[in-house]
């Protein structure tokens, strides 16, 4: 439960916790410590507000970038430019123009024309760029289908067997050094096993590629590691350990080769929470409604995703509860929360916490039915 008083702020805000994101950055860095080779990006896709990326900079993480005003905010809120990675499936122009003037350490190239293109405008500005390719091991992630990306039939990288000739290609332009391989196979991902099998498929793709006289200074085997929505106070931050533990004890690294992550849900979903107001307490004849004032437009995972984010009232009293659909005054019949949710008796002017809700929350906040945007308090 969350210990802090609300009482007359203007909601819908998202509150985030900065000391438990400073204690899941320390988990981190703990656990990596003893390899200095390992470099962790934080995915900036997740959450952007600038007081959560200001701390995660000062811990010493990279950003992993997939736009150029992701590439924009990050450099403008203290990320080094060589701690910057650019992934993303179809960068305009301006953004790798943008991404080659601030000198980031490396672009996750996806198809042969991006190729091209980073190479033409490398060489109109007179720099070299440098690229990874993006691969695609066809490792399922087990997880839900709008966020795997590991797979042959989803729209990113390039299919393995593609992987050689996209490297002789950069090795013959003028204006592109390649110098690693990317891998990312979903999100959500609360398993270890399915970070063995990436780790089986890069070793393979390695040993390949060595035969063929190709050594790949760089390795990125993207992110994915899940969180608890079940229970956020009772497992607050992931296992980091036995995450990077899994690469430790499966990947063959060789001295000279950097691994690199790219983390986003796992380092700010649990600190982040969304903070309504309840509006009315519906009676149905078969159902009853909580109507609070933040809605899809204020957190769209549960109408997007179906996810689930434990609520919680912070100013119901006593031990009764009664079952509810909890609801966002949206004009969508998607516009639901949870249904069936047992919960403290509830009235109107309560205070709701949606947990867990620091990642793909504010940062997809919309204006649909003009809404104002949720605002936001760290600390």
């Amino acid at each position: 439960m969350i210990q802090k008083n609300f009482e007359g702020m203007e909601t819908p805000f998202y509150y985030y916790d900065l000391g438990l994101l400073r204690e899941t950055l320390n988990a981190i860095n703990a656990a990596t410590a003893d390899r200095p080779n390992f470099k962790v990006h934080y995915a900036v896709k997740a959450c952007a507000t600038p007081a959560v990326i200001e701390t995660i900079a000062n811990a010493g993480l990279g950003a992993d970038c997939v736009s150029g005003g992701e590439i924009e905010t990050v450099y403008n809120h203290g990320f080094a430019p060589e701690k910057i990675v650019f992934a993303g499936v179809g960068k305009a122009d301006w953004e790798i123009k943008k991404a080659l003037e601030i000198g980031i350490s490396m672009f996750n190239v996806e198809s042969l024309p991006e190729l091209e293109v980073i190479n033409e405008i490398a060489g109109e500005m007179g720099v070299t760029a440098n690229v990874a390719f993006r691969i695609n091991p066809n490792v399922d992630a087990h997880t839900h289908a709008k966020i795997t990306t590991g797979l042959n039939e989803n729209k990113f990288g390039l299919a393995m067997v593609d992987m050689i000739p996209a490297i002789r290609k950069a090795e013959e332009l003028a204006n592109v050094q390649f110098v690693g391989l990317h891998f990312h196979i979903g999100s959500q991902i609360t398993e270890f096993f399915p970070f063995e099998a990436l780790c089986e498929r890069i070793n393979e793709l390695t040993a390949e590629l060595e035969a063929e006289g190709i050594h790949v200074k760089n390795l990125n085997v993207g992110g994915g590691l899940g969180i608890d929505y079940q229970n956020p106070d009772g497992n607050p931050i992931p296992d980091f350990q036995g995450y990077f533990d899994t690469f430790k004890r499966c990947l063959n690294l060789a001295d000279d080769q950097n691994l690199h992550f790219e983390l986003g849900r796992a380092v700010v979903a649990q600190c982040g929470n969304l903070i309504a107001k309840v509006l009315y307490v519906k009676e149905g004849h078969q159902k009853k409604f909580v109507i609070v004032d933040a809605g899809m437009t204020d957190l769209v995972r549960p109408a997007m995703y179906g996810s689930y984010h434990q609520i919680d009232n912070l100013t119901a009293q006593g031990e009764a509860t009664e079952t509810y659909d909890v609801v966002g005054p949206i004009c969508e019949s998607s516009d639901v929360f949870v249904k069936d949710y047992t919960m403290p008796a509830t009235k109107r002017g309560d205070l709701i916490a949606f947990r867990s809700a620091g990642a793909y929350g504010e940062i997809m906040a919309s204006q649909y039915n003009c809404r104002r945007l949720p605002g936001n308090i760290a600390e």
